[in-house]
């Protein structure tokens, strides 16, 4: 039984997804799409259970099972294999380590991948191809775990008012614990997407749905559920439906992933506004029996799961080779062509069913040899590019022989204090993230006395305590460089004043404004906050990367949009003469007093 208007359902989480992936500065809240789906999955997993136990009085466990594995597994295998080959038209380093990615993503555990490996959802130095699949397992998880206990409490034999009832306050409890787990998690955490990846913390909007399945069903409807569809009006259904809609788009307006409220609230709004947009669709198909979906939001629906699976290792490698506009335009080309194929005729092949297409029924046996033949030479490429891809990118290398020169330097360097002003322009230290890092070799020629001590995902808490054992230890540069922030900008006021209040007298600060391209709005907020700084503090001196990096785009094609092209050393220049400008700058000005 197919209920009309929960593609809309579908297509509403799909268009979420596709907006943040494709336009992030313009709808960085888009990640919520994924919630829609999770609460969507959760809702039409149990009520399915519940009909199936409404007719039989049991569960097929091992049915439900093979069910998922037929409508998951197929298109999965279908994307990896269809991806590999596209790979050999970008950088090296977007194949680096490709087997774990690939067997994380076969064996539905690439959110514990990305957890162990330390990745960021939106800030990652060569975007792992497969990352979309960190849903998937989550929502693997979800289905062996509830298709197991709806089983085991099935065979309880229940009146079906009872077993509703026991499916309903365990969805309360597992909802409960999984939002607490979020909610309380993100005050210990500076990483976020650990908590985002997380299937004990993310798994609550499934629950909620279920809670909603238990209230309404598919086939199996409640008493309250038939009086509603009763008492509500027509209009009323679709003005649910839509409000619920528009208030999931300015979710998606305004929800930023990096900020503690779009995890104690946000993602629970999301999953709230997605069960009325559920419930008001099962409400207006009752009232709408005769009435059809509109052709192309059926469609949609139906390739939903293929174009997640396919769009985003396609948008990383096509933007890699071309403007954006036509990079979204052949991501979405090359999408919903695989998807459709996928759906419409290879997933109903290997599940044994005769496929068709537009209402066109095809005979794919005379074809079987064409279609193993080609799997087999996908899986070849597959296999070659796995065995032979590096265990780590340049990028990664790079980064680790900075990191490597970086302590032998400052192992060997013979630091002398001097005294007076003139401390100023020959004892400086730079406290830096990963841009700096990848700044060593230019830190090197162009400020060759400068202490350079980065780090990969460095944030102000772990600057400030690098900052205060310098002061604690009588160790402190006369002119500290706080080239931090694009890693943590939520508490950016309360963590740069403790960097201002810490400060001794007779030393002076340099603060490097962040940027990120992919987060222009809240970089800006910190820079136009850290700009007003020098008129309360004069010892404070701001080194405005912010501007430099956004006045030179040629430095950022083929880059994350944080960190700059190493294509030639035009990136690194730049980045550490905006510092010395600003060392320059400070030497003249007073020290604290």
């Amino acid at each position: 039984m197919r209920i009309k208007w929960f593609s809309m359902v579908r297509v509403t989480g799909l268009l979420l997804v596709l907006l943040y992936h494709f336009y992030k500065t313009i709808f960085p809240g888009g990640f919520v799409g994924v919630d829609v789906f999770f609460t969507f999955s959760g809702y039409l997993i149990t009520a399915l259970l519940i009909d199936e136990y409404s007719k039989h009085r049991k569960i097929d466990l091992l049915g439900f099972y093979r069910r998922r594995f037929y409508r998951i597994v197929p298109p999965l295998v279908l994307m990896v294999l269809m991806v590999i080959p596209f790979t050999y038209l970008v950088r090296r380093d977007y194949v680096a380590n490709i087997g774990t990615q690939i067997a994380a993503a076969l064996g539905f555990t690439t959110n514990f991948y990305e957890i162990m490996t330390g990745g960021n959802y939106e800030s990652q130095f060569v975007p792992h191809l497969f990352l979309q699949t960190w849903s998937l397992a989550i929502e693997m998880h979800f289905y062996l775990i509830w298709g197991w206990l709806i089983w085991f409490l099935g065979r309880r034999r229940h009146s079906l008012a009872q077993f509703r009832s026991m499916i309903f306050g365990i969805s309360g409890l597992f909802f409960l614990g999984s939002f607490l787990s979020m909610f309380i998690r993100v005050f210990f955490v500076d990483n976020v997407s650990t908590i985002y990846f997380s299937s004990l913390s993310h798994s609550f909007p499934f629950f909620l749905g279920a809670m909603v399945a238990t209230m309404t069903g598919v086939r199996e409807t409640t008493v309250r559920f038939k009086k509603n569809v009763r008492l509500w009006t027509t209009k009323r259904s679709i003005i649910t439906m839509a409000t619920s809609f528009a208030l999931l788009m300015v979710l998606g307006l305004t929800l930023n992933f990096n900020h503690r409220i779009t995890y104690w609230f946000g993602f629970l709004l999301a999953s709230l506004f997605a069960v009325v947009m559920i419930y008001g669709a099962r409400v207006l198909n009752d009232q709408l029996p005769n009435a059809k979906e509109p052709v192309v939001i059926n469609y949609l629906s139906d390739i939903s799961y293929g174009i997640y699976l396919f769009h985003w290792p396609f948008y990383v490698i096509f933007t890699q080779l071309m403007p954006h506009f036509l990079a979204v335009l052949l991501t979405v080309f090359f999408s919903i062509v695989l998807s459709t194929l996928s759906y419409y005729l290879l997933e109903p092949f290997i599940a044994g069913k005769s496929p068709s297409l537009l209402g066109v029924e095809f005979d794919l046996t005379p074809y079987k040899k064409w279609i193993y033949g080609g799997t087999a030479a996908l899986g070849f490429v597959t296999l070659v590019t796995v065995l032979m891809a590096p265990s780590m990118g340049n990028f990664e290398s790079s980064l680790l022989v900075n990191s490597l020169n970086q302590e032998q330097s400052n192992v060997t360097r013979t630091h002398t204090l001097t005294a007076g002003d003139a401390a100023a322009l020959s004892d400086v230290t730079i406290i830096g993230d990963s841009v700096a890092l990848r700044s060593s070799s230019a830190f090197s020629s162009l400020l060759p006395d400068a202490q350079l001590d980065a780090a990969v995902s460095r944030n102000f808490n772990e600057a400030f305590d690098i900052y205060k054992n310098a002061i604690d230890s009588g160790t402190l540069s006369k002119t500290t460089v706080l080239a931090v922030g694009v890693n943590s900008l939520d508490n950016y006021r309360e963590d740069l004043q403790r960097f201002i209040d810490a400060l001794p007298n007779g030393y002076r600060l340099i603060i490097v404004t962040p940027y990120n391209a992919n987060n222009e709005t809240q970089v800006k907020e910190v820079r136009d906050y850290e700009l007003t700084l020098p008129d309360t503090y004069p010892y404070v001196t701001i080194a405005d990367w912010y501007k430099a990096a956004s006045t030179h785009p040629d430095i950022w094609k083929g880059t994350d949009g944080v960190h700059y092209s190493d294509s030639d050393s035009t990136g690194a220049d730049l980045y550490v003469k905006t510092i010395q400008k600003a060392i320059d700058k400070s030497a003249k000005g007073p020290a604290k007093e």
